[in-house]
C-alpha cells in the first residue's frame, strides 16, 4: 500500500537548504534567489550584513578567487514545521585565495530559518577571517 502521508516539513527544509547551497556555489545567485524570501536577513562572520544572495556572491568574490563547501551534515532542529525550521549546515571550504594559493579544510556552520518554503534568515561562521589574519602575520 503507498504511503500517503504529508511531506516531512524538516525534510522540505533540509532539500531545500542543500538545493540553495549548491546553486550559490555555482555561483547563480539570481537562481538562488529563488530559495529566498524578499525580506531575506544575512550575517556573515563578523557581523556583516546583506539582504540578497548576489551580495553573497560579490563578498565571495571580494575574498576568494573560488570557493566551494563540503557539506558533512545538514541537521534540522527537532519540530520542524511548515511555518518555521530551523537548519544546520556544517562543513569544510576548499578553494583559492586572491593570489592563487589553493586552501581546504577551513571549518564553516550555516544556520538557516526556513519559514513556509523560504529562507528567511542566514548567518554564517567560517575560519576565513583568523585564516586571512594568520595569512598576514597578524596571528601566530
Amino acid at each position: 500500500m503507498p504511503n500517503h502521508s504529508p511531506p516531512d516539513p524538516g525534510q522540505q527544509a533540509k532539500a531545500l537548504i542543500e538545493l540553495f547551497l549548491q546553486t550559490i556555489m555555482v555561483p547563480d545567485p539570481e537562481g538562488a534567489r529563488a530559495f529566498t524570501a524578499p525580506d531575506l536577513r544575512i550575517r556573515f562572520t563578523g557581523g556583516i550584513e546583506m539582504h540578497d544572495p548576489a551580495e553573497c556572491s560579490r563578498f565571495n568574490a571580494s575574498r576568494y578567487a573560488w570557493v566551494k563547501k563540503r557539506f558533512e551534515q545538514t541537521d534540522v532542529v527537532a519540530g520542524a514545521t511548515e511555518a518555521e525550521a530551523i537548519v544546520y549546515n556544517i562543513g569544510t571550504l576548499y578553494g583559492a585565495w586572491q593570489d592563487g594559493t589553493l586552501f581546504e579544510g577551513n571549518r564553516y556552520v550555516d544556520r538557516y530559518v526556513v519559514c513556509h518554503g523560504l529562507i528567511v534568515q542566514m548567518d554564517v561562521w567560517n575560519d576565513s577571517a583568523e585564516w586571512l589574519l594568520q595569512r598576514a602575520g597578524l596571528v601566530p
